[in-house]
Parts: structure tokens; C-alpha cells; sequence
């Protein structure tokens, strides 16, 4: 975010989406500083009591501190590419949301192999408002109640644990009382939540040395062993049967992500698998067609904005976290390169499971979609003999690649 001034006036300027966000409400100064300053609405049914940035502050000791003085209400973190929020009633942590594609109820499903994608995304079209994606999973038979429960008290923890890994953004504590839609029964109580979190921020750093990435492939060596218990010989199976990333070794195991890192790095350890880079082959067809087409456009886009607007990079990598779904979910995990462009190979598996005619038409939409978000960049920062041009530049994109999907 660029950095703000006071003019001679004494008027602070604020960027559209805070003032979208904080609307038009009168605000009190709460507390200032040389180096600070907060607004707030303390007379509020559900004021924020604290606020703050990420770093010397961590959050096992936010988690403490609520857990101690047995707090209700919501702890809301805001980081680089997303959000994320943390439900305590007494101080216990009874449930967690994010924004982030990965964290969504659906992919959890989807990870654990227990939905496969292209009911998961016909599903998802369905959910319209009060009804959930678990219920219609449900209720269609995709999974069980008890699998529905087992994967929404996983994403909680999940969600909660990614945040130990996280040393920067900025968080804020809404105090209020909570729904009944709002609580989920844990299988840990908040102390153990964070003991078990610190764990696993050691140990995932351990392991991760030789696992390297969840991109690689885990090859086998040749190398035979008895006594491997059930989740290393299912891994180890699928390695076997044909060239797989970890992340999806993990899916067909039915393996949580931390749960598939520490038995991979069993089985490395004992020279029974070797991880080897994942393939950088251009991706083929028209789905290589269509990632071509839009990465030449992004990095036009990369090019002529970056000038004018020095953060743009960031910005873009804001826009990726704010995609809606399906949007989200084919760019989940998916890095912005320097040039403005992304990595075709990683789209291409996201959208892994898929009919042809679905991958084609869902990265393109997608592709589209976070084309359109820039061109509302391109508007706000430049003027618009100059901005012309590379909204032309889009339409005339859009265009093509529509016209590739169909024909």
C-alpha cells in the first residue's frame, strides 16, 4: 500500500477500498502517537478492542492472550494475498474462515479424496445463499455427515495452524458474542491447538529440507523395506504407479497435507523415494494456446504499468487473492512471475480431474477475469489517452481466446 500524508489542511486521503470498507460512519480517534494513529467507533455494539501488526507480535501469543482472559469474539488477520479469522467463545477457539482457495471446505474434500472436481464444481454452481456447499454435498450423497464434520473440524485446525507460519500483516480483535452457526466442537482445546501448532512449525521446517516442494515428484528408488505402516505403503504405491507432485500423491492417499509431509519424509529418509524437479515442458494444445495468449497480455500489462505505478506487482498479487470462486481455485497457489505472467504447468494441474471442455472454458474464464480486474487498475492509474490502448488490448484478447474455446 502506498504511503499516506497529511496535507496542510490537515485531510488524510484514503484509498477507495478502505473508504468502500470503513463507510459513512463518523469515526473518533482512539489513540495516537508520533508514530500511530487509530480511528475507531468505540460506542459500536461490537468494537474492535485491539489492533495491530504481525511480527514481534505472534500468533500463538494473540491465541494466549484471548485464551487466557477467555474472550468472545473474532480475531481477524489480514495478510499479502487474502484474509483470514479465528472464533473464540471463553477464550477456546471454536471455529476459523479464510479467504484463501486452498482453505475452502471444498478443496479440504477435495484433497482428502473424498469428492472428485468436477462434481465438486458442479456443486459449487449450486450454492446460492443460506444454502452451503456442505449441506448439497450431503444431501447428494457425495459424502457423508461424518466425512462433512471430519473435513470442517480439519479446515479449522488447518486454518490455524497456517497462521504460525505467517510473520507479517495486520490483525484486529472484534469483541461480540457469537451464533450457534458459528461454534464447532474441536477435538483440541486452545492450549493444545498451539502446542501442536509450534510442532508442527518445527517439524514441517525439518522436513520440508529434503521434501523441497509439494511440486516435485516423488520418484522411487528401487530400494525395498519391510515394516512400512498403512499411509507410507499407500504413498508409496502411488509413486509407483505413475509420475505424481506430492500434493496429489497426498490426494490419492488420503492424507492431510502435514500428515503426507512427514510420511514422504519417512520415506526419503529411508532412500526409498527421491524427489525430482517437476517437468518445465510449455503446456500443449489449446489450453497451452489460450495460457500463451493471456501471458503475452499480462506481460504488456507487467510492462507498461509498473512504470507509472510502483507497486503494481503487489497489487495484482492482491487481485489473485480476492478472485471469487471458480476463479480461485484454478489460481490457487499460482505465483506471479516477475514478468507479470504465471506458470503454465501449475494452472494446467490445477484444473487436473476436469473434462477437456471444462479445463478449456475454466482457465479461460478465469484468465479473463483476472485480465478484467487489471483493466480497472489501468483505469484508476492512468489517464485515459493512455489507458485506452490497453483496455483495447484486452477486449481484443478476450476475443480470441473466446473464439478459441468455442470452435
Amino acid at each position: 500500500m502506498s504511503d499516506l500524508k497529511i496535507d496542510a489542511d490537515g485531510h488524510l486521503k484514503l484509498p477507495l477500498a478502505i473508504r468502500h470498507q470503513l463507510g459513512q460512519e463518523a469515526l473518533q480517534p482512539v489513540s495516537s502517537s508520533p508514530g500511530h494513529l487509530l480511528l475507531g467507533r468505540p460506542e459500536k455494539e461490537n468494537p474492535v478492542l485491539l489492533a495491530g501488526l504481525l511480527g514481534d507480535i505472534s500468533v500463538p501469543d494473540l491465541l494466549s492472550f484471548f485464551n487466557m482472559f477467555r474472550k468472545n469474539g473474532i480475531l481477524h488477520f489480514s495478510l499479502a494475498n487474502g484474509s483470514k479469522q479465528i472464533f473464540f467463545q471463553q477464550g477456546e477457539i471454536v471455529f476459523a474462515s479464510s479467504t484463501f482457495a486452498n482453505e475452502d471446505l471444498g478443496e479440504i474434500l477435495f484433497s482428502l479424496g473424498q469428492v472428485e472436481r468436477d462434481a465438486l464444481l458442479e456443486i459449487r454452481q449450486q450454492v446460492k445463499g443460506r444454502v452451503t456447499l456442505g449441506k448439497l454435498l450431503v444431501d447428494r450423497g457425495l459424502v457423508s455427515p461424518r466425512q462433512l464434520w471430519q473435513a470442517t473440524r480439519s479446515q479449522v485446525e488447518g486454518i490455524v495452524y497456517s497462521l504460525f507460519n505467517e510473520a507479517g500483516g495486520s490483525f484486529h480483535f472484534e469483541s461480540r458474542a457469537l451464533d450457534q452457526e458459528e461454534i464447532l466442537r474441536l477435538s483440541m482445546s486452545t492450549q493444545n491447538l498451539i502446542m501442536e501448532g509450534l510442532r508442527r512449525q518445527d517439524e514441517e521446517a525439518l522436513f520440508m529440507r529434503k521434501v523441497i516442494s509439494l511440486d516435485y515428484f516423488p520418484v522411487p528408488t528401487g530400494n525395498m523395506q519391510e515394516n512400512l505402516n498403512q499411509a507410507e505403503n499407500k504413498l508409496l504405491h502411488f509413486a509407483e504407479a505413475g509420475k505424481l507432485p506430492a500434493r496429489d500423491l497426498f490426494r490419492k492417499a488420503g492424507l492431510r497435507e502435514f500428515d503426507g509431509i512427514r510420511t514422504l519424509y519417512g520415506l526419503l529418509e529411508r532412500k526409498l523415494l527421491q524427489m525430482e524437479e517437476s517437468p518445465a515442458n510449455e503446456v500443449e494444445g489449446e489450453l497451452g494456446e489460450i495460457l500463451t495468449i493471456y501471458n503475452n497480455l499480462f506481460k504488456i500489462l507487467s510492462r507498461r504499468m509498473r512504470k507509472p505505478v510502483k507497486d503494481y506487482h503487489q497489487q495484482v498479487e492482491a487481485l489473485l487473492g480476492e478472485l471469487q470462486q471458480p476463479y480461485s481455485f484454478v489460481m490457487r497457489e499460482v505465483e506471479l512471475l516477475e514478468d507479470g505472467t504465471f506458470d503454465g504447468n501449475k494452472l494446467v494441474n490445477n484444473l487436473a480431474g476436469l473434462e477437456e471442455g471444462d479445463r478449456k472454458k475454466l482457465l479461460a474464464d478465469s484468465l479473463c477475469e483476472l485480465a478484467f480486474q487489471q483493466t480497472m487498475l489501468v483505469r484508476r492509474e492512468l489517464d485515459a489517452d493512455q489507458a485506452r490502448p490497453l483496455i483495447a488490448r484486452v477486449q481484443d484478447t478476450t476475443t480470441r481466446v473466446r473464439a478459441l474455446v468455442e470452435r
